[in-house]
């Protein structure tokens, strides 16, 4: 293994109450929605792309659902949230997660039947007058997790989506998407490739996404990952990577050293913004090939790009007061993004 796949628990906030579970979904999913839209909205992506981006913050919004009612009432486990420059979930949670659900059929057949638990319930709450017991809630959300979640819509380390043709105009002829879950810095990058090929790409396609997973599934230099790609796939011409990395969240639960996370904390801290203020960092980085170079010996060579220089973007979307905030504390930031910073709805959660 990779040392930067090497990952590990310390570097992580745990939550440990329902209400901080309640409120970190809240927080993430309406972020994630906004974030969504407006980039939407900013034609940040294409839409070809956008319908790939869609889906794979879906599949992340799913696996912190599904972390949020695994962990409600579990008093033993507790879910941890990145400290280092994320403010997401850690990596490790997305793997136990989904190395837990591969033995939902063994979960299920421990757990009382869905009639009993409702006969306590009512004898709980009608006969005796009481509330129910956290260790029924926690038997409860245990039964609806193990019923109710799918392994497959879990956000993996990989997630990959298929070949289809690039759209009209497009140097390329085909494109294909994926998503990886960096461990390094426990944030979701989604990527895109545009490239023409000698053959046919849908025949040999598993080919094509064994190599994507083995060089393209984590953060690095992205004409590295181009010549990473170009390198080891003969049949295949790349001409265009677009990679998102989305994050960091900025917010109440990151502890990282991110100077907009600081000022974020520290406006939360003098209560001159609310406890659910937030902000989301977006970066692009694109590579496009232009002309084409021989490597390798006489009997031997192959074709390669040459790699332009990686063109980076980096956006931020907040609620406007936030943006307030940072232009007066970090202008120095706000003036290098490549756009003005977005405008997201506020966030409103009773205390």
């Amino acid at each position: 293994m990779a040392i930067n796949h090497i990952v590990t628990p310390l570097d992580s906030a745990t939550l440990d109450s329902k209400e901080q579970y309640v409120f970190y979904h809240k927080m993430v999913d309406f972020a994630l929605k906004e974030l969504i839209v407006s980039v939407q909205e900013h034609n940040l992506c294409t839409p070809q792309e956008m319908t790939f981006f869609k889906q794979y913050c879906d599949l992340l919004l799913y696996s912190i659902e599904a972390m949020r009612i695994k962990y409600m009432y579990d008093d033993e486990d507790n879910m941890k949230v990145d400290l280092t420059d994320s403010g997401f979930p850690n990596y490790l949670e997305f793997r136990y997660l989904f190395n837990d659900l591969s033995l939902r059929d063994n979960y299920l057949n421990k757990l009382k039947d869905v009639s009993e638990l409702q006969n306590e319930f009512l004898d709980q709450l009608m006969r005796k007058k009481q509330p129910v017991t956290k260790e029924k809630l926690f038997q409860a959300a245990s039964i609806v997790y193990y019923t109710s979640v799918e392994q497959q819509f879990i956000f993996n380390r990989f997630s990959q989506g298929k070949i289809s043709d690039a759209p009209a105009g497009s140097q390329a002829e085909y494109m294909v998407s994926w998503s990886f879950y960096d461990v390094s810095h426990n944030r979701p990058f989604v990527c895109f490739m545009y490239f023409t090929y000698d053959g046919n790409p849908v025949q040999d396609k598993e080919e094509i996404y064994d190599i994507l997973k083995t060089v393209a599934d984590r953060d690095m230099n992205l004409d590295t990952m181009a010549y990473g790609i170009d390198r080891r796939l003969k049949n295949l011409k790349p001409k265009h990577i677009k990679r998102i990395d989305l994050g960091p969240f900025h917010n109440v639960f990151a502890k990282d050293e991110n100077i907009i996370t600081h000022t974020i904390l520290e406006s939360i801290a003098k209560k001159e913004v609310p406890l659910e203020s937030y902000a989301l960092s977006l970066k692009v980085d694109e590579v496009f090939s232009g002309s084409e170079f021989k490597e390798g010996s006489y009997f031997s060579k192959q074709i390669l790009q040459k790699w332009r220089d990686v063109i980076t973007r980096d956006y931020i979307f907040a609620p406007h007061r936030i943006i307030q905030l940072l232009y007066n504390k970090n202008p120095e930031i706000m003036n290098g993004l490549a756009k003005p910073p977005f405008e997201l709805s506020d966030l409103k959660i009773k205390h």
